[in-house]
This record gives C-alpha cells, structure tokens and sequence, in this order.
C-alpha cells in the first residue's frame, strides 16, 4: 500500500470518527468538556494528518504513468511465421 493510500484510509476513518462524535454530542448533549476534548482532539489529528500529507508530498500522490504513443500501422506479418493460434495450434496442420 503507498503512502498515499494509508493517508487516504486515515482519512476516511477520521471522517467516520467526526460523525460519531457529532451522534454523541447529539446525545450527550455538547456542553460537556469531554466531548468538546473529544471533538479537538479529532480535529488535531485531522490538522496532523494535513501535515503529513504536505511533508511527504512526492509520496503521498501517485503520479501518473507516462503515455506511450501506439502506431496504427499494422504489424510485421513475419512476427508470427511460426506461432500457434491459441487452441488451434499450428496454421499448417488440422485441429484435434
């Protein structure tokens, strides 16, 4: 798994952990100080995952493969002189 995929997990997961926190203020009510620590502190990981993400920045976006140009003229028909056609075997003989 790249770095860019573990961030992107983290990621998720902190989303996931915001919206349970948001049910339990919901329920618990939001004026307690361990939820609001509770909210903070999913909001500093969220800020240290930001972080991370721009220290590693070559690691943590994959970069796109380069393009290979491909001709339309067809293929040297001497390439396949002596090949099998898949299931069929040699062009010189029969099938089974």
């Amino acid at each position: 798994m790249s770095v860019h995929d573990d961030l992107t997990s983290v990621r998720r997961c902190l989303d996931e952990l915001t919206r349970s926190v948001r049910r339990l203020e919901q329920q618990l009510g939001g004026n307690g100080l361990e939820i609001r620590r509770v909210r903070t502190d999913a909001d500093h990981l969220r800020e240290s995952i930001a972080l991370l993400d721009e220290a590693a920045p070559g690691l943590a976006k994959p970069r796109r493969p380069d393009l290979v140009p491909m001709s339309d003229a067809p293929y040297d028909t001497s390439l396949w002189t002596d090949s099998d056609d898949e299931g069929l075997g040699a062009r010189d003989r029969r099938a089974p």
